[in-house]
């Protein structure tokens, strides 16, 4: 069970999660395309996430593409009050499972529309730009989802994959409640943004937050993992959410075990020296 309830954190400063969340990118089938091979399994992944007190579910329309959204509102009771849903919009799929920045304003808000569709939820709790499009303004892109919430379509605006700069003109124009960046303990490009994310007050989604599994190179994690009885993994994890109070990690898995192991990795506490030693 997720066990450190006081340990909240309040997305666009009323919606309140847990700050460990779900990341439901991987119960989509290889390279992130097509259906998963047990869409029954999947279900029962998003449904014991839930059991095991995770209230924050992220995910986009590019994963699969559509095949994560529509998992998730099969599964769930997405409109429940206790439950936020979050999704991305402005990435392309094909069939070599390539990752297309398209930002488009009116395509973002097609997208948005299909959605609200699979997730069954109207309107969405958190809806994020995916990927500054190099082709599209960013400001149209940004305008296009400040006006869907104008409009009641989405309640909340994030950002993803962007730079400080980027943040303040996205902030320029709407209220930004979530910014999602690569970001791990073995991967701290984006320092700067987590920064601007805590001297503003928003919300900090680190993708990749376990590294694909890359974490061999950390100093001291193994022996930090023996300390607390855990894996390398679960202190990955714990150090995200001891770095910063404005992290939201959202592990992803396919794994009923792998998803209790994440979700236990909130009830470990990291010493200031631990904290320390990995940083």
């Amino acid at each position: 069970m997720v066990t450190n309830e006081g340990d909240t954190f309040d997305i666009g400063g009323e919606l309140t999660v847990r700050r460990l969340g779900f990341g439901a990118m991987r119960l989509t089938g290889e390279d992130i395309i097509g259906e998963p091979d047990d869409e029954a399994h999947a279900h029962s992944v998003l449904e014991r996430a839930v059991e095991l007190g995770v209230d924050f579910i992220d995910t986009a329309d590019s994963y699969g593409p559509g095949v994560s959204e529509r998992l998730i509102g099969e599964a769930l009771d997405t409109e429940r009050e206790d439950l936020v849903i979050a999704t991305k919009g402005g990435l392309l799929r094909n069939t070599d499972a390539d990752w297309l920045a398209h930002g488009d304003p009116d395509y973002l808000r097609n997208a948005q529309l299909c959605s609200r569709d699979r997730l069954r939820m109207d309107p969405i709790d958190l809806y994020q730009y995916h990927r500054p499009d190099p082709d599209t303004s960013f400001e149209d892109s940004i305008h296009a989802l400040a006006e869907m919430k104008d409009e009641g379509l989405i309640r909340h605006v994030g950002v993803s994959n962007v730079s400080v700069d980027q943040l303040d003109r996205a902030r320029d124009i709407v209220d930004i409640a979530t910014v999602q960046n690569q970001y791990n303990v073995a991967h701290r490009d984006d320092e700067d943004v987590l920064e601007a994310c805590e001297s503003y007050g928003i919300g900090f989604i680190p993708w990749f937050p376990l590294g694909a599994g890359d974490l061999g190179d950390i100093d001291g994690i193994e022996e930090i993992a023996q300390r607390h009885d855990a894996t390398p993994y679960q202190i990955a994890l714990a150090w995200l959410l001891g770095h910063s109070d404005v992290t939201l990690p959202i592990p992803g898995t396919s794994s009923l075990d792998h998803l209790e192991q994440n979700v236990a990795a909130s009830a470990i506490d990291l010493t200031a020296e631990e904290l320390a030693q990995l940083s």
